[in-house]
């Protein structure tokens, strides 16, 4: 009896310990045969102050974390080595701020399927957590409800 309470202790503290980021709300833009990147959009939520510091898919050669920022009239985007999440605050990594760039597609990016996209965080003693999460393919006109871009 004690061994299965310490069993489901310890599995009950993992789990917490896994669910501290989550991830909502998430959107890749598809893409037509011969595009060679695209733009992952979501909201990432951590019940600690964390950053996220990498980002990574199969289906891209590598991912960019970018910033879209007004310099003047002109629309600069730039990438970025990491993105602050405060604690317990929502990150919405949208069209018009922080985004996730998929660059040097490997194949088509079509709506109706799903991208793995693993998302790495590291919390204020510097560990890194992994996050994987499977982002429905949207179409390449769409926009995601709510966001005022």
């Amino acid at each position: 009896m004690i061994k299965s309470l310490l069993a489901v202790a310890a599995m009950t503290m993992s789990a917490a310990a896994f669910a501290q980021v989550t991830v909502s709300d998430a959107w890749v833009r598809g893409t037509v045969p011969v595009q060679k990147t695209s733009g992952a959009f979501l909201t990432v939520q951590s019940t600690q102050a964390a950053r996220l510091v990498g980002a990574s898919s199969p289906v891209a050669g590598h991912v960019e974390m970018h910033q879209m920022e007004m310099t003047g009239q002109t629309m600069k985007m730039h990438a970025v080595d990491a993105i602050d999440l405060p604690a317990g605050a929502k990150v919405d990594l949208a069209k018009a701020g922080y985004h996730l760039m998929l660059l040097e597609l490997k194949q088509q990016l079509k709506e109706g399927t799903t991208v793995p996209v693993t998302l790495t965080v590291e919390d204020a003693a510097h560990k890194r957590t992994s996050v994987v999460v499977d982002v429905p393919v949207k179409p390449i006109g769409y926009s995601a409800p709510g966001m005022h871009h």
